[in-house]
């Protein structure tokens, strides 16, 4: 477990639907993540073999200072691979609350800790989040290609 001022980073691979739902809602992915429909986000996490999360270490912050309407899950990686060569992160979900304070680069760091320095990861970007992406140190790849779902 690797650890981020308030932030904790953990593989975690019984993540609820509910915790995962409410992130995709929150981070902007439900527009585009089947969030309704339970049995597929299920589906979604059960077909993970890599699930890393990011939570808010309680013990360690100011209660007083906190929104009681928050949670400790403020993001989620959800990954496949085969722990040897490649990883592919269909997921990467932070909450709104907590963008743009370095959770997503603490999820990325975690799931290359996670896999070691032998295994590549790729993604395909929601087009907001390109220059995230970019600004972490990821290279844009020219040559892949894409198949569309029909629901």
């Amino acid at each position: 477990m690797a650890e981020n001022s308030h932030v904790l980073y953990t593989r975690e691979p019984a993540l609820g639907i509910s915790e995962f739902r409410r992130v995709l809602v929150e981070s902007g992915l439900g527009e585009v993540r089947p969030v309704d429909d339970e049995a597929r986000l299920k589906a979604m996490l059960e077909g993970a073999n890599l699930i890393v999360t990011a939570r808010l270490d309680m013990a360690r912050l100011d209660m007083a200072h906190l929104d009681m309407e928050a949670t400790p899950l403020i993001g989620v990686a959800r990954c496949l691979t085969d722990f040897s060569w490649v990883c592919y992160i269909s997921d990467l979900a932070v909450s709104a609350k907590a963008q743009g304070l370095g959770i997503g680069k603490g999820l990325m760091d975690e799931v290359a800790r996670q896999l070691g320095p032998s295994v590549a990861i790729s993604l395909v970007s929601m087009p907001d989040a390109v220059g995230f992406y970019e600004r972490i140190g990821m290279k844009r790849m020219p040559d892949a290609f894409w198949i569309s779902r029909k629901r």
